[in-house]
């Protein structure tokens, strides 16, 4: 169904609601805006009892291997192993070129390639040419079609429900700062400090977020469903490394996305001690890590170029949420979504 624009920076509004359009970059969701049917979009409650869950019952986490060429030739001119900030420092700018291709024009172009290279069959550009193409057609699947990145109604079924007001909100590892510009729309009026120790995430990844992307959230006069964009948030953006942050437990929500698997285990407790040193008493962590699932163990392997330049891994919301539990919090609300395992919790 298509939706009505209008010529102003805010394309879309309350009558938009429940219809949804694929533009050349991303998907526009705007389906579902009473959020009645979240439920729908998450799959909950997995553990009854995570006291009784132990390491023999949920196994290891799964390690993805595969690493992008771009890492491998780094490590060999320098005769030695990336640096952890300049591996993510390759990553953002890596999966930041993806986030803004024209995939139908990309897909175009690339069909065009392997036609050519095929006419003069010369094997080795076939083979890059194939690989292009399948690489751009699992983007467009995984970002465009299915919307499993950014996920906006999974995302809103786990922040559903918090018992906040105005929240202060707290996002560690920030990249382009999606998840808390979702819940600042689901809980408005708040302020949204974004953290991430890579220059180019604020300027680029978060600097050059569509500012037209439309957010599903409440009417705080109102109580009703709104559409809220980025410029409309009070967001400030630091660039710094989260262990040398001055805050203290000032923070109604901490959220993290993707920053628990990057880390071995033995680097795990203090991954977790920065979401407890920044919430407030009763307030609420969250986190989100990519499922182990078949389609994305196949995602990682394909994407390697795009994805692996940091260590890595796939986890189940079992293994996730023992991590936690361990850790000192207790689970609030678990599950998983289309492509990621999620919790809140709070400070035991």
């Amino acid at each position: 169904m298509a939706l009505a624009h209008e010529p102003n920076q805010y394309p879309y509004s309350e009558k938009d609601f429940d219809t949804t359009l694929i533009t050349p970059s991303y998907r526009v969701e705007l389906r579902n805006s009473t959020n009645n049917e979240l439920d729908k979009f998450i799959n909950a409650n997995v553990v009854s009892d995570w006291s009784q869950l132990s390491w023999k019952d949920v196994g290891s986490p799964y390690k993805v291997k595969t690493v992008a060429k771009s890492r491998t030739q780094w490590e060999k001119e320098h005769s030695s192993t990336m640096p952890v900030k300049t591996s993510w420092e390759y990553f953002n700018k890596s999966f930041h070129e993806w986030f803004v291709k024209d995939v139908p024009a990309e897909l175009s172009n690339k069909k065009k390639a392997l036609t050519k290279s095929m006419a003069h069959f010369k094997f080795s550009e076939v083979l890059e040419a194939l690989g292009d193409l399948t690489r751009l057609s699992l983007w467009n699947y995984a970002h465009r079609i299915e919307d499993g990145i950014w996920d906006p109604r999974g995302k809103r079924a786990l922040f559903q429900g918090l018992d906040v007001s105005k929240p202060r909100i707290l996002f560690l590892g920030a990249a382009e700062g999606y998840e808390a510009m979702q819940l600042s729309a689901m809980y408005p009026d708040g302020e949204v400090v974004m953290v991430d120790y890579d220059a180019f995430c604020k300027i680029e990844r978060f600097g050059n977020f569509p500012a037209s992307y439309p957010f599903l959230g409440e009417n705080p006069a109102t109580g009703s469903p709104k559409v809220w964009y980025k410029e409309q948030m009070n967001i400030n953006y630091v660039v710094e490394d989260i262990r040398n942050l001055k805050y203290g437990r000032e923070f109604d929500i901490v959220i993290s996305v993707g920053l628990l698997e990057h880390v071995p285990d033995e680097h795990k407790p203090e991954i977790l001690d920065f979401h407890r040193r920044f919430v407030k008493p009763g307030g609420y962590v969250i986190m989100t890590t990519p499922r182990d699932q078949r389609k994305s163990r196949l995602y990682y392997k394909v994407m390697a170029d795009v994805m692996n330049h940091t260590y890595r891994e796939l986890m189940d919301i079992r293994q996730m949420g023992l991590y936690v539990y361990e850790a000192g919090f207790d689970i609030v609300r678990h599950g998983y979504i289309k492509v990621h395992n999620g919790i809140i919790a709070k400070v035991r």
